[in-house]
């Protein structure tokens, strides 16, 4: 009888998930709709190309965001460790750092923030919340103090500038962001949902306690969902460092809130306990689309803000409708 149960219970959290995506991808397909009646540039292949480019970014940072909000955490210092990487890998190549170990040093760097989160929230007892927004504004500091909030331009390095322009076959249509797009895509969902620490970062966003007293180190979870968002975090910003060939202190600004709405428009659950890394893709395609397609309206970007603003309030609306069905 219990068995029927589980099945019966499994079947329908499948039901649910596939239901979940299928809105989102309704909803990405009016939203083309209505651009491409809108601007007639937008049906154009050169243009989803762009937004394909453009959604690798938001996405990547996004992967990492589903995985601390599974944990029923979030983290706000992507934004932050994203420009981070990009003045960091910026100095090293200007500085004759051959460029695969530049990259390393840069995704250990983000890697070990993101620890650094997963260490303050799980064994300091901080709220993520105030934990990672200290994180936020202490490592945009540390990156303005080291390069005196001045751009980094990288100089002879063509090499590097291919992370970003090149394209695989030669294909106009297959640039290199969206083969990275892809592959960090697959490799996330197989450790959410093929190996053991995806299946107790689940575990453990469903119900902590419960997690702990069935044998799981909870903290271990929790710092290992935080080191994987400040990795991808690290990753992003190195592709967008080869995107303009340069480190900007700036940069990243509401990148947060970017990944956390891709995240939970996607099906991820700001209670934790629930996401999905295909979930997360669609919603940071609905992001990047209502972005370009507002560009291409010449709506400008203070009114972009703003739609974004409501897109994040109105997709954590929707998860607690969610919750509450």
């Amino acid at each position: 009888m219990n068995i029927v149960l589980v099945l019966r219970e499994k079947s329908k959290k499948i039901d649910n998930d596939l239901s979940q995506r299928l809105s989102v991808a309704l909803a990405l397909l009016l939203l083309c709709t209505f651009f491409s009646v809108a601007n007639e540039y937008f049906f154009e292949l050169n243009n989803f190309i762009t937004i394909a480019i453009q959604t690798a970014i938001t996405a990547i940072t996004a992967y990492g965001m589903t995985f601390v909000i599974i944990s029923r955490a979030v983290d706000l210092s992507i934004g932050s460790i994203l420009a981070f990487s990009t003045v960091t890998v910026a100095m090293l190549l200007n500085a004759g750092v051959p460029l695969l170990i530049a990259i390393l040093i840069v995704i250990v760097a983000g890697a070990l923030f993101g620890s650094m989160n997963g260490v303050f929230v799980s064994k300091m007892g901080l709220p993520p919340f105030i934990a990672t927004l200290g994180a936020q504004m202490a490592i945009r500091g540390l990156t303005m103090v080291i390069t005196d909030a001045r751009p980094i331009y990288i100089t002879g390095n063509d090499s590097f500038r291919l992370i970003f322009q090149g394209k695989i076959f030669q294909q106009e249509w297959l640039p290199l962001p969206v083969v990275y797009l892809i592959a960090l895509a697959l490799i996330s969902s197989f450790i959410l949902r093929k190996t053991v620490i995806g299946r107790q970062i689940f575990a453990v966003g469903s119900n902590e306690e419960a997690a702990r007293l069935s044998g799981i180190k909870t903290a271990k979870i929790r710092i290992f969902a935080y080191l994987y968002s400040g990795l991808m975090a690290s990753i992003a910003g190195v592709v967008l460092t080869a995107r303009v060939n340069s480190g900007q202190p700036t940069i990243g600004v509401a990148y947060e809130a970017s990944a956390i709405a891709a995240a939970v428009i996607g099906g991820a659950s700001m209670s934790g306990g629930h996401g999905s890394i295909g979930g997360t893709i669609l919603g940071a395609f609905i992001m990047t689309t209502l972005m370009n397609g507002l560009n291409l309206m010449n709506v400008s970007q203070n009114w972009q803000m703003f739609a974004t603003g409501l897109v994040v309030i109105f997709s954590v609306y929707l998860d607690m409708v969610r919750r509450n069905r």
